[in-house]
């Protein structure tokens, strides 16, 4: 019986050690890992090494899938969704990651305005009457409108708002469902239209307006009812916001939550719960590029001196609901930006950086010449040369 005990004893005690080889272990591992996370979070330089040589987020341009453009022809190139659409000769080629032609649209387009939502691709004549919209992979519907086309927009949903201007009026928006059915035309007599968008949930058309008929820029944005304007176009407004005298405003976005993010020359604006408000301010800041076409972010970019010949660049990322700011810093002048759903490109030149709205690197391109153009989707990138264009998985 002694002897059992002693050999239950001895099992009990290999039992336990191995318990705790195995806590110290998993202790080890777990603040290893918070370190590591730590440093990643912290250490600019760090996290820079694990996102080149761990996650594999740097390519440089000759891995890269290319598409090859005829320079004698004028192309012109855009992202949305998941392919690269090429538009030339009248014909739109999309291109999948792969670089594979897809498909191949007719649209008797030769200078286009792009605007694009979800799998929705609107495509405008600019200074013409033809309008184009794309769902996915096939031409969805095709219209002509009266005027002549100053801007596009479509929503998440396939509705589209055209600005035509060149009439009676001083600007004119024709709003169409996803059919193609024309549903109303708002007539502005004596404003002109910059700007359009329409809500996610199909409700309101916003319309971006400028008065320079007096000695006073007065800027506005109206607010419109589409089921009503369906039926009574004169007393479809639900509101007109009027911004302060001599404010340009340049651009408006419709986020989550039927919140309107309006950017002016000066100030970017927010309107929400019946009030317009400011939540960023230019003034006493070096602003080279801004933008609000993000998903319930928008983001400024802010230059600042780090000695007698360079310069940082501070991208901002503000959150539009919580009005926190993520800041993402590249040790150069940034050439352009380019915005869509959640993500950023920063033309640096010879490279491209591609961020999300968290303040991350996704990914960056590395050239062995300088960059003339970036076309960016959520999914998909391309780097547009005068004889190709080079496509990044994002």
């Amino acid at each position: 019986m002694r002897d059992y005990w002693e050999e239950s004893e001895i099992k009990n005690k290999k039992i336990n050690a191995k318990k705790i080889i195995l806590s110290i272990a998993i202790s080890i591992l777990v603040v290893a890992t918070i370190v590591v996370v730590a440093l990643y979070v912290t250490n600019n330089e760090f996290r820079n090494w694990v996102d080149v040589e761990i996650f594999k987020k740097e390519i440089s341009q000759d891995k890269v899938t290319t598409i090859e453009l005829d320079e004698s022809e004028s192309s012109n190139i855009y992202a949305f969704n998941k392919y690269i659409g090429i538009l030339s000769k009248n014909k739109l080629s999309l291109y999948g990651s792969s670089g594979g032609e897809e498909a191949n649209l007719e649209v008797q387009i030769t200078n286009p305005l792009f605007d694009s939502a979800n799998r929705f691709l609107v495509i405008g004549e600019s200074n013409g009457q033809k309008v184009y919209v794309v769902e996915d992979k096939e031409v969805a519907w095709e219209s002509s409108v009266e005027g002549n086309i100053s801007k596009v927009c479509v929503n998440k949903n396939g509705y589209v708002a055209v600005i035509m201007t060149g009439t009676s009026y001083k600007s004119e928006v024709q709003v169409f469902d996803p059919e193609g059915n024309s549903l109303f035309i708002s007539f502005l007599s004596y404003t002109m239209a910059v700007d359009v968008d329409i809500s996610n949930d199909n409700k309101y058309l916003a319309i971006a307006e400028v008065d320079t008929s007096g000695t006073i820029i007065q800027s506005n944005v109206r607010i419109t009812s589409i089921e009503k304007a369906r039926t009574d176009p004169s007393n479809s407004d639900e509101n007109n916001y009027k911004s302060e005298q001599n404010k340009l405003i340049v651009n408006i976005d419709y986020q989550d939550k039927d919140r309107i993010v309006c950017m002016y020359t000066d100030t970017i604006n927010v309107i929400e719960n019946g009030q317009e408000s400011v939540v960023f301010e230019n003034e006493n800041k070096k602003i080279t590029a801004q933008s609000i076409n993000l998903e319930k972010y928008f983001v400024t970019v802010e230059e600042e001196s780090s000695g007698i010949f360079s310069a940082n660049s501070i991208i901002n990322i503000i959150d539009v609901d919580s009005k926190n700011i993520q800041n993402y810093i590249v040790d150069t002048s940034i050439k352009q930006i380019y915005t869509k759903g959640s993500i950023i490109a920063l033309n640096l030149g010879t490279e491209v950086e591609f961020i999300n709205t968290g303040g991350w690197l996704v990914k960056r391109y590395i050239a062995n010449q300088e960059v003339t153009n970036v076309t960016v989707s959520d999914n998909i990138a391309g780097i547009i040369y005068r004889d190709k264009v080079e496509i990044i998985n994002l």
